[in-house]
């Protein structure tokens, strides 16, 4: 979503900044990358000096396979 923002030096009112530039909304938990055909460490390796170059805390975390079953009951 956009962001806008006033030049500087301009007085208070007159409507809405221009906008700025652009932000994408990441709540805590969400998934931001997934990486596959890889081996582990070098996916950690790549996701560890990515996270170096976020503003947010990030946690390498691993899907876990089931073998193909599904946990429904019926």
């Amino acid at each position: 979503k956009p962001y806008t923002k006033k030049p500087l030096e301009v007085r208070m009112g007159s409507g809405k900044g221009a906008p700025e530039g652009w932000v994408a909304v990441v709540k805590p938990g969400k998934v931001m990358f997934e990486i596959a055909g890889v081996s582990e460490e070098i996916a950690r390796e790549a996701l560890r000096l990515a996270s170096h170059k976020l503003p947010v805390k990030c946690k390498f975390v691993k899907r876990e396979e089931n073998g193909g079953d599904t946990n429904e009951s019926n």
